[in-house]
């Protein structure tokens, strides 16, 4: 018992550490985060050593579990080189909202007659119009002089109906013979018809703020300055939330990056252009010889393009646009694979971090796709590791003793989640983490792999969005993966229990049977993204504003393109399913009352009143629609999920799983 509890001195050393230190510190001061991270590189450093020098060599040549005992420690290298690389860059943060607004002042400030002219490309292939409408929409409403902004939908299966639209819109259509390059030969040849000084970028499912243009363009004050990036939010949830049963509880997948790592980059000077939600400076653009076209992520590629011209790129971490996440599961895995393939592609260009003349060391370095490389194949190790352990007796090191695994493996696994809670309080939980990254390798490793062999020749793939794209699907390919090692899993630890069939040894058995009870748990829960949920076509905003429905006063609480929620205080005036509805700013239209529901709804200062809602559903047109759009997707409302509930994620995730099992 003694040997135990002294093996566990050194968490009790790190818990010791983040809770008298960080989680009393500011998670976004510079100074904060290196003592952070460079303890937590401490505890990785002295796990390594103990890896190498008391688990590795030590190991006789004894045939085949020797080569897995190495095979197992360089991977967990790489999985280390990927560890430190991340706590440097996580090691620093900026905001630069306050040089927003300072250099604002400046530049916005002299005659409107001497700002410089905006061309905002909207680069579409297959987008109806129910995506398209509101991206073309929202840029024509950007706060900025019309004679100095030009709107530019390059359209690249030369549609009628899209070129009437713009007519209509005041945006202008581009065509091209072609569709060579993909999206970067489109943008391409957009530059070939426009002149801005610079080039605003929205993917066609995405909405611009009206304030996009007043935020980003003053950081070009600084001549030095390519391109300039904003996050990208989104007003629906994606499917990992969707189908985990969690839209109102838990963050979308990218939030992690946007809201943290990118903020980091730029601190380091290696922030890199995400395509969509960014404005590049041409003559920057023209330097480089226009958008890259040698990768399928021209984004990333001309971030490098540019930092070996002398440019580089700012990040502006505020909410400035809003569009639509991946849609269901075909999109997603179309969106990674796309960004994996891009991201490995850059090793084997000549203006990639390997060659690139222009660059650092450390840029070089922090360019290199490590992620994409190592983090897939960490997570399938994790899963066999065990497996193979209770199926073939392969021990995964030379076992000393549980104390000695738990004195130097625990520490730095603590270090590594409370690190991660600390500085993404709101976007990171470590079993739900672990689900998604679990649930992705079994597709993207093999995208990793043929990436490597054969890194060009496969075909620019759009992500698929909006209407027609609504079936409900059934990850077959993931579940087959995961129901099979879950089963591979139990039936190891049940061969294991009978004596005459057990292939372990040692004392690494306890060790062994609690990893498979973790990956299982991971597992299962991976296993419930699988599912596919049905999704609407409009996303609908909370809110609390005055409506008036028939001339009776009321709050509405919920509202779409197409439906509305208004809460009244009773029922007696509504006759027919026909009535008028009224909002602020709109001239009152005819809506349908399909349903009302009641439940009691709160009155600040009055206590609970009793409500009723109606379900009102009505269909805009012209002027009308247009104002809607610009209500809802320019700036006023968001689908912010502050704070992740605990609770109510692990409470939900139970429920899935119990109802998922009885639906099998």
């Amino acid at each position: 018992m003694v040997q135990y509890l002294l093996a566990l001195v050194p968490t009790f050393f790190v818990l010791a550490f983040f809770f008298l230190g960080p989680f009393n510190w500011s998670r976004h001061r510079s100074w904060t985060r290196t003592v952070t991270c460079a303890f937590v590189a401490a505890t990785v450093l002295r796990y390594m050593v103990w890896r190498l020098t008391e688990t590795v060599l030590p190991y006789p040549n004894d045939g085949l579990n020797f080569y897995w005992v190495w095979i197992l420690f360089v991977v967990e290298i790489l999985a280390c080189v990927e560890v430190v690389l991340f706590l440097i860059l996580m090691s620093r943060y900026v905001d630069r909202s306050a040089e927003a607004d300072r250099l604002a002042g400046a530049f916005f400030g002299r005659d409107e007659r001497e700002l410089p002219t905006v061309d905002v490309f909207i680069p579409t292939y297959n987008e109806p119009l129910d995506v398209l409408e509101r991206t073309i929409i929202g840029a024509r409403a950007l706060d900025y002089p019309a004679d100095k902004l030009n709107v530019y939908v390059l359209d690249d299966q030369r549609r009628d109906w899209l070129k009437a639209y713009c007519e209509e819109k005041n945006a202008i259509h581009v065509t091209r013979g072609d569709n060579s390059h993909a999206k970067a030969g489109n943008m391409n040849n957009g530059l070939k018809v426009s002149s801005g000084e610079f080039i605003a970028v929205f993917d066609a499912d995405f909405v611009p703020y009206r304030h996009f243009l007043r935020r980003t363009l003053p950081f070009f004050s600084d001549e030095s300055v390519g391109i300039v990036q904003t996050p990208q939010h989104f007003f629906n949830s994606d499917p990992v939330q969707s189908n985990l049963g969690l839209e109102n509880i838990w963050p979308d997948e990218q939030r992690l990056f946007f809201d943290e790592i990118a903020p980091s980059r730029d601190s380091w000077d290696v922030s890199f252009c995400c395509g969509s939600c960014s404005v590049a400076r041409r003559e920057a653009v023209d330097a480089i010889g226009g958008f890259p076209t040698e990768s399928i992520t021209e984004d990333l590629l001309t971030t490098l393009s540019m930092l070996n011209k002398g440019y580089k790129t700012r990040y502006l971490n505020e909410r400035l646009s809003m569009g639509l996440a991946a849609e269901n599961l075909t999109g997603y895995f179309v969106q990674r694979e796309r960004w994996c393939q891009g991201g490995i592609q850059t090793l084997y260009l000549y203006n990639g971090p390997l060659r690139g003349p222009g660059l650092t060391l450390f840029q070089r370095i922090m360019f290199l796709p490590i992620s994409w490389l190592v983090q897939y194949l960490v997570r399938l190790t994790i899963l066999l590791v065990p497996i193979i352990y209770l199926w073939l007796g392969l021990l995964p090191l030379h076992f000393t003793s549980i104390a000695d695994y738990v004195s130097h493996q625990v520490p730095v696994l603590a270090a590594y989640f409370l690190l991660m809670l600390w500085i993404t309080p709101t976007r990171y939980l470590p079993v739900i983490s672990s689900a998604v990254g679990t649930f992705a390798a079994f597709r993207m490793l093999p995208t990793v792999i043929s990436s490597l062999v054969r890194p060009f020749g496969k075909p620019f793939r759009v992500t698929p969005k909006g209407s027609g794209n609504e079936a409900n699907q059934f990850d077959r390919y993931s579940f087959a993966w995961i129901a099979g090692l879950i089963t591979v899993t139990v039936l190891g630890l049940l061969v294991n229990i009978v004596p005459e069939t057990s292939h372990t040894q040692g004392q690494f058995s306890p060790v062994a049977a609690f990893w498979s009870g973790i990956n299982i748990i991971v597992l299962l829960i991976a296993s419930l993204i699988c599912f596919e949920k049905p999704r609407r076509l409009f996303h609908a905003f909370k809110l609390e504003e005055a409506a008036t429905v028939d001339d009776v006063p009321g709050k509405v609480v919920s509202l779409a393109l197409d439906k509305a929620v208004v809460a009244v205080p009773n029922m007696a005036r509504f006759q027919s399913k026909s009535v008028m509805l009224k909002l602020p700013g709109f001239a009152p239209f005819q809506a349908e009352l399909r349903h009302v529901t009641q439940r009691r709804r709160s009155i600040s200062r009055g206590g609970d009143k009793q409500a009723y809602y109606l379900h009102l559903y009505f269909e805009l047109s012209g002027a009308a629609r247009d104002g809607m759009i610009v209500k809802l997707y320019t700036g006023q409302y968001s689908q912010d999920i502050r704070d992740i509930d605990k609770v109510a994620v692990s409470l939900n995730l139970l429920l899935r799983s119990f109802g998922r099992t009885r639906t099998l």
